[in-house]
């Protein structure tokens, strides 16, 4: 006879004990890159420029993973699905920024051509509040109160929300910081990740 799980604890699950510490990791690639892209005092266009756009559109694909599993690991209450709901929507206006920064690398001959087409996006109406404002806080802000949620309900330590909140704040004193921010993130998410790598498997009798 096997002895079952609380089954209150959500299953094991490899993609997102992997995305807690890939997440953080491709935001500090993306960090790294547009620091070198800057180098000769233009950002973009590129190669530096364009893989580290995609970098950090992976690891957005793979924060939307870590928040189903922070949500998960929550009960999926009230205040976890809506700030789950929040991030995911985040995310979305997120991707969809970068995503436009690729397009604009591509299609540009050179940096100078870069301004022109980036002022065609953002003529659209909605546009920056929705890919360039707002949107984006709102997964940044579903970070900070998962890392809140978890410690209230001491499913990790005090010390993960300071450093969430540090990733978070870091990019606004200067967008050089990111990697700094990227790494603090990476020790905040490591013990989830242990976590969900070594959670009980459901078992039958």
């Amino acid at each position: 006879m096997s002895v079952r799980p609380d089954p209150a604890v959500p299953p094991p699950t490899t993609l997102a004990a992997f995305s807690y510490v890939a997440a953080p990791t491709l935001a500090l690639t993306y960090g790294v890159l547009r620091i070198l892209d800057g180098l000769d005092g233009d950002m973009g266009p590129g190669a530096a420029w364009t893989l580290g756009h995609l970098a950090f559109m992976a690891a957005l694909v793979l924060f939307a993973v870590m928040l189903r599993d922070m949500r998960e690991l929550l009960g999926r209450g009230r205040a976890a699905t809506v700030t789950y709901a929040a991030g995911l929507a985040g995310i979305a206006c997120a991707f969809a920024q970068f995503a436009v920064d690729v397009v604009v690398g591509f299609l540009a001959a050179g940096h100078e051509a870069m301004g022109p087409l980036f002022d065609r996006v953002q003529a659209v109406p909605g546009v920056p509040l929705l890919l360039y404002q707002a949107g984006p806080i709102l997964f940044y802000a579903a970070l900070v109160a998962f890392a809140v949620q978890l410690a209230a309900r001491r499913r990790v330590r005090f010390w993960m929300p300071p450093l969430v909140l540090a990733q978070v704040l870091l990019p606004l004193v200067s967008l050089d910081l990111i990697p700094v921010g990227s790494a603090l993130a990476v020790i905040a998410f490591l013990p989830l990740a242990l976590r969900a790598r070594n959670r009980p498997v459901p078992a039958h009798v």
